[in-house]
């Protein structure tokens, strides 16, 4: 029993120093990646808490191989939009303009049942009043109201409203990234032509967003 009380003590603080180096947080928050190793670590701790004759090394060397691979792969996700691509996926654009992307939601197996049960959770009832809504790579919805019906209103100082735009990422990391360019009208030339008049080349940006209306934002590399 003390043995079996020792194991389960040292597994643990063990199993917790592993989540902490791979920096995660809450489960809803976790990549599947993340979710996969997350769960492979909890069944390999259980198998030795049950069976204390197996030794303790046998369960240790796995965690840190698993570990290290998340590690690897974060290491790759900060290095590669591609890569980061495989293994998150990228964010959904399911309610554009108030218009919900039916084929989107096939796609992505999201019933409408469970695109109103998020909205709901948001505190929104009215599908109408959703200007974008967008399923984040941890399936997580992000939801931009129309201006009319923001928390404090334009309507209640009698202000007249114009809709806001989704700030489209087309640039992360150096490079440009086209897969909003239809939402915002962009082109590769306009975000270069973006880039030259703000005097900074596309590998130096950290990220820029554009609106539709063509504003947009420059977030510049830091020096790492």
């Amino acid at each position: 029993m003390f043995v079996t009380l020792i194991r389960t003590v040292i597994l643990y603080v063990f199993a917790i120093a592993s989540i902490r180096v791979m920096g995660k947080r809450q489960i809803g928050e976790l990549q599947p990646s993340d979710l996969v190793v997350t769960l492979l670590i909890s069944q390999i701790i259980s198998i030795p808490i049950q069976d204390t004759d197996i030794p303790l090394v046998n369960t240790i060397i796995p965690i840190l191989l698993l570990v290290g691979f998340e590690i690897l792969i974060s290491v790759f996700n900060m290095k590669s939009i591609k890569f980061r691509s495989l293994m998150q996926g990228n964010p959904v654009v399911i309610i554009n303009d108030g218009n919900i992307n039916q084929q989107l939601l096939k796609d992505l197996r999201f019933t409408l049942d469970d695109l109103l049960e998020s909205l709901r959770q948001k505190d929104i009832f009215d599908i109408s009043q959703v200007q974008y809504a967008i399923v984040e790579t941890n399936g997580q919805l992000s939801v931009l109201l129309k201006p009319e019906y923001d928390t404090v209103t334009r309507d209640d100082f009698k202000l007249q409203t114009e809709p806001q735009g989704y700030k489209c990422p087309v640039v992360i990391d150096g490079k440009i990234v086209e897969q909003d360019f239809k939402i915002c009208n962009m082109t590769v030339s306009k975000v270069e032509r973006i880039a030259k008049k703000n005097s900074i080349q596309i590998k130096d940006i950290l990220l820029m967003t554009v609106d539709s209306a063509g504003n947009h934002t420059i977030i510049r590399k830091g020096k790492v």
